[in-house]
């Protein structure tokens, strides 16, 4: 045998072993990747049922229209995003009115997730502040993350606090929503996912940020057991 035949047989044997071990480790990967694959799905809201879900009186606030708010994209992305969005405006005779803006996902998957705020004011002509993360308390000792920013426009000034809840958990960004999802896949779960936004139209934060606080611990306070669960726990 011809020193290139010998080499032509080696490399032909190195390339078969090659061919082989490649094909034992995506046969793995695929074996891992069935195994962990979600089954479970969080649905908690049938259609319309979170309309019902939300007091019309929270607080010192009563239930006044639906319009007047900055909504997500009207885009078939978006749609396909939220199988329930709330939206209303509450007013007070001692406070400033308050909008209110819920949207619900009964899945969040690597390809659809929730919309943040920080996306939808750009898209209405909004620019925006640095956004602040700052604990929310919500109820006697218990706290959840949030998100404090202003959006200002030609029209008017909005001061903004939201907070996302996936699954579980209530990430803080893009990144640990994504995470979040992660993490719930890996234990077989695909799961749902919510915003709360909550904003008031005044000309600087610093007197806004208490208003938005009540709001949001009022609002709480006024739900169901099953109401809190679906926005803050989970």
């Amino acid at each position: 045998m011809s020193a290139e035949t010998k080499y032509e047989a080696g490399a032909a044997g190195q390339l078969t072993r090659r061919h082989l071990l490649m094909g034992a480790a995506l046969t793995a990967t695929a074996v891992v990747a069935f195994a962990r694959e979600p089954r479970e799905t969080m649905r908690r809201l049938k259609p319309g049922e979170l309309e019902s879900m939300i007091p019309v009186r929270i607080g010192q606030w009563g239930f006044e229209t639906r319009s007047g708010l900055v909504l997500p994209p009207d885009d078939p992305l978006a749609k396909s995003l939220y199988s329930d969005v709330l939206t209303r405006v509450y007013v007070s005779e001692d406070r400033p009115p308050v909008m209110l803006l819920i949207a619900y996902s009964n899945t969040q998957n690597g390809m659809l997730q929730l919309h943040r705020p920080e996306v939808c004011y750009p898209a209405g002509g909004y620019t925006l502040t640095e956004t602040k993360t700052k604990a929310l308390a919500i109820s006697p000792g218990v706290a959840i993350p949030a998100r404090f920013f202003s959006a200002e426009s030609p029209a008017r000034t909005e001061q903004v606090m939201y907070w996302t809840r996936i699954g579980t958990e209530s990430p803080t960004s893009w990144i640990d929503q994504r995470a979040a999802v992660i993490r719930a896949n890996l234990k077989q779960v695909i799961p749902d996912g919510i915003l709360v936004r909550i904003s008031t139209v005044l000309p600087d934060y610093g007197s806004a940020e208490p208003v938005l606080r009540e709001f949001a611990a009022s609002l709480v306070k006024e739900l169901q057991s099953n109401g809190r669960k679906l926005l803050v726990s989970g």
